[in-house]
């Protein structure tokens, strides 16, 4: 049975050229489109699309409030098209607290010249999707993560949502951070002996990521006693907001990792987009990203650095993400000494990464994301 999409666009051009990137994909039929979030929400619930593109400016209502809409009414995988820059790496990580599954970049001299690369991408992110996501996992399930959003506006009596979603004329205000669990309780759901002491924490994702990495991070004490290495499949253009963004919400600081940087306690260090990250002797280099590998940053290469600088003193975190980066890495971290977690089946937004360390046997514990927090600050000393 074909994929059912429904295209949300105020751009007719955009509409036009998804229809006939897509005409050609056997599996994937369009069965709508809409002009703005209103109409969005209403072809939603008449049309039930499999997924759902949506853009983010469009008259009436903008996607980031549809999408708001969607999450709460009737879950659906919606896949946010977002330009490259800082502001649309901000209103793109907006989206994913809100519930959206990923995204995909809205570039229209791409869309102009067509071709395999294009449809190949978006006709496969759109199957991903459909096959594994977990409409269980919806943004509620996250409605203990600040947001950026939530922590920097207030919506003045009788005004509407639409009135009060764009992200870029929100002034600043300092963010409240979240409070430090005092006693977590032993929430450990595996078998295996207590955590033997490690030297640095890794923690790689991909679909589903940045809220994960929110929930696991937010908690954390600013004392927290090891460095950790963070490991995200994002665009260079991301990175950098993302970073700033764990920043604000988080008690222990975290950075966009350069070059040399020391691995510090009570400090997160973010690979880059379009680089890769490895471990050196209590430092980080920063290499750039080799044509052959699939993602940069990868989570194979930075788990391999740490099997060999840090054998049997590093811990790997397997969360949230399609694919299988991060099992051969991980497989080498277990080969060394070191152990290595997965987040559950049932909490992931994509069951991708962790099933293929489960699969493997190589998962020491595989956990709830809202157990690892926990298990992070009780167990790594």
């Amino acid at each position: 049975m074909a994929i059912r999409v429904l295209v949300v666009d105020d751009s007719g051009f955009f509409q036009k050229r998804i229809a006939e990137i897509l005409k050609s994909v056997a599996d994937i039929k369009i069965v709508g489109f809409a002009n703005n979030g209103r109409e969005a929400i209403e072809k939603v619930e008449s049309l039930n699309p499999d997924v759902v593109t949506m853009d983010y400016e469009m008259p009436v209502m903008d996607g980031l409030t549809a999408l708001r809409h969607i999450m709460k009414a009737k879950p659906t995988p919606v896949l946010m098209f977002s330009s490259l820059t800082y502001d649309g790496a901000r209103v793109t990580l907006d989206a994913l607290d809100a519930g959206a599954v990923d995204f995909l970049p809205k570039n229209f001299e791409d869309l102009q010249r067509g071709g395999d690369k294009i449809r190949n991408t978006l006709s496969d992110k759109i199957k991903s999707v459909a096959k594994y996501y977990n409409r269980s996992v919806s943004s509620q399930a996250y409605s203990s993560v600040p947001t950026q959003t939530q922590t920097q506006t207030q919506t003045a009596p009788g005004a509407s949502l639409a009135q009060n979603t764009s992200v870029r004329e929100t002034p600043r205000v300092p963010v409240n951070k979240p409070p430090i669990p005092k006693e977590p309780a032993d929430t450990t759901n595996d078998t295996h002996a207590r955590l033997k002491p490690v030297d640095v924490v890794l923690i790689g994702t991909s679909t589903g990521g940045p809220v994960a990495l929110q929930k696991v991070l937010a908690g954390l004490p600013a004392s927290f006693s090891k460095p950790i290495v963070l490991i995200q499949h994002m665009p260079a253009s991301f990175t950098g907001a993302f970073a700033e963004r764990l920043d604000k919400l988080c008690n222990i600081g975290v950075k966009l990792a350069e070059d040399g940087d020391e691995l510090k306690a009570g400090q997160a260090l973010l690979a880059p987009g379009g680089q890769q990250l490895l471990l050196d002797r209590g430092r980080v280099k920063i290499v750039d990203g080799d044509d052959r590998v699939n993602y940069k940053p990868c989570v194979d290469i930075t788990f391999a650095s740490a099997a060999k600088h840090y054998p049997g003193k590093a811990l790997g975190i397997i969360l949230t993400g399609m694919g299988s980066d991060g099992k051969d890495g991980a497989q080498l971290m277990k080969q060394s000494g070191s152990p290595i977690w997965a987040q559950d089946e049932k909490t992931c937004v994509i069951y991708g990464m962790p099933m293929a360390i489960a699969k493997a046997n190589l998962a020491d514990a595989i956990l709830p994301l809202h157990e690892i927090t926990g298990k992070l600050i009780k167990e790594v000393r």
